[in-house]
């Protein structure tokens, strides 16, 4: 296994030090956003974690290895390639046998992290169970990653183009628990609150981290969701956002988009309808995520 793991200089000096290493996505570089928010963005999220004290692992598959943190170079590469592909757990072992260019979605960075004994992550928002997926199945592999990988996943919440009380209900039956950071109900991404309560509320990164490491210490396999809600500044309107998706969702159906091309469509869709400010509260969430997600890497580490 080892010899498909390849660490940054700076993941291996946090390693021997015994430093707080946070796991973040590579989709979100080569699909979430247009080049060169994309990787400013990156580099900005590496940049709060490092200034919180913990250090930034961002994870990709480079020429048969998985890469447990990328150098600017590489962030660049990824940023600007057309051509990288969406890995997810199905398509890692072809991906490496191949040394083809991988993006790691949430599914994917969670086995990775996990393979590099890093337990927190950071990332925009979870994939969950579409819309009509009593009849599609379409269900994203995140969900089951949750249930199987013991890495904890900061989040937005999911986004709203999704079923989200499905959601909440396969979690919930995979006994993955959904832990709010400062409120009672599952943030949904653009926006701060939904219809659907969560688990548990926790109001402190001490907390949190406490939570993981006793499920953990007790061989309750799986992660969990830290669900932070997007800055009230940077929220979006909740009425408009809803008319947003719907008419993406019908434009989507209408042009017969489907299985995983069906987030990149949406999310673009949105980014267009919306003028722009859809990508401007992505931006400013995964931020707020990653200041989050390196709090509780520091209080997980230290105790």
């Amino acid at each position: 296994m080892e010899q498909y793991i390849v660490l940054s200089e700076e993941v291996k000096a946090a390693k021997e030090q015994g430093k707080p290493i946070v796991a973040l996505e590579s989709t979100i570089i080569s699909h979430g956003m247009p080049y060169p928010q994309n990787v400013k963005t990156a580099r900005e999220v590496e940049q709060i974690i490092r200034e919180k004290g913990a250090v930034p692992a961002t994870i990709a598959l480079v020429n048969g290895k998985i890469k447990i943190g990328l150098s600017d170079e590489e962030l660049e590469m990824f940023g600007k390639s057309t051509d990288v592909a969406k890995a997810s757990r199905r398509d890692l072992p072809y991906l490496l046998a191949t040394k083809k260019m991988g993006a790691t979605t949430v599914a994917a960075t969670m086995i990775c992290a996990d393979l590099a004994d890093i337990r927190i992550f950071v990332t925009g928002g979870i994939g969950g169970v579409h819309r009509g997926a009593e009849t599609t199945m379409d269900i994203s592999a995140d969900l089951e990653e949750l249930a199987n990988t013991n890495v904890a996943v900061i989040c937005a919440g999911a986004k709203s183009i999704l079923d989200l009380g499905l959601t909440m209900e396969y979690l919930e039956t995979k006994g993955v628990p959904v832990i709010g950071y400062q409120t009672n109900v599952l943030p949904a991404f653009y926006t701060r609150t939904s219809d659907f309560a969560v688990n548990f509320q926790a109001d402190t990164a001490e907390e949190i981290a406490a939570t993981l490491k006793t499920k953990w210490e007790l061989n309750l396999k799986g992660g969990a969701v830290i669900a932070n809600p997007i800055p009230e500044e940077h929220a979006m309107d909740e009425e408009e956002i809803t008319e947003v998706i719907e008419s993406a969702l019908q434009e989507a159906e209408a042009n017969h988009i489907s299985g995983k091309d069906t987030t990149p469509f949406l999310l673009a869709k949105v980014k267009e309808l919306t003028d722009g400010k859809s990508l401007l509260s992505n931006i400013e969430l995964v931020k707020n995520n990653a200041r989050l997600g390196a709090e509780i890497a520091l209080s997980f580490y230290t105790k």
